[in-house]
């Protein structure tokens, strides 16, 4: 997230906060610097699942699941990690549905992107091998 260098978080502000890999539309419970107190109202990003410190690697000790933060879960988060939001805030269930489905479909087009990948690279592995 790019920092606003003039966003002063105060109590009751509608802010888009970056927690691990999700995204959320939270109201400022209690301002402070360089942490502050948000409570979840919205998804706008569903979290990424697996090894955050091994993208896409399948193959590691633990793959992680990440749940969207609740309903009215309270995080505390840098300044650096929030932005003002602007806007109407969509309804949590709703937010989080079209967030799961976006993240579904990024994977999927990640899928069939790996799938076509192999295929042209086990093609070009025959050629090369005559």
């Amino acid at each position: 997230m790019q920092r606003d260098e003039k966003f002063v978080p105060e109590a009751g502000a509608i802010v888009v906060i970056g927690v691990k890999s999700g995204e959320y539309i939270g109201e400022v419970v209690e301002a402070g610097i360089p942490r502050s107190l948000v409570k979840v109202l919205a998804v706008l990003k569903h979290p990424e699942q697996g090894d955050l410190h091994n993208p896409y690697n399948p193959d590691v000790p633990m793959f992680h699941e990440r749940r969207a933060l609740s309903y009215t879960e309270k995080t505390n988060v840098l300044r650096d990690d929030m932005r003002p939001y602007y806007g109407n805030v969509p309804e949590y269930k709703e937010s989080l549905q079209r967030a799961v489905a976006a993240e579904l479909e990024s994977l999927d087009r990640l899928k069939r992107w790996a799938e076509r990948g192999l295929q042209q690279l086990e093609g070009l592995a025959q050629e090369y091998g005559k």
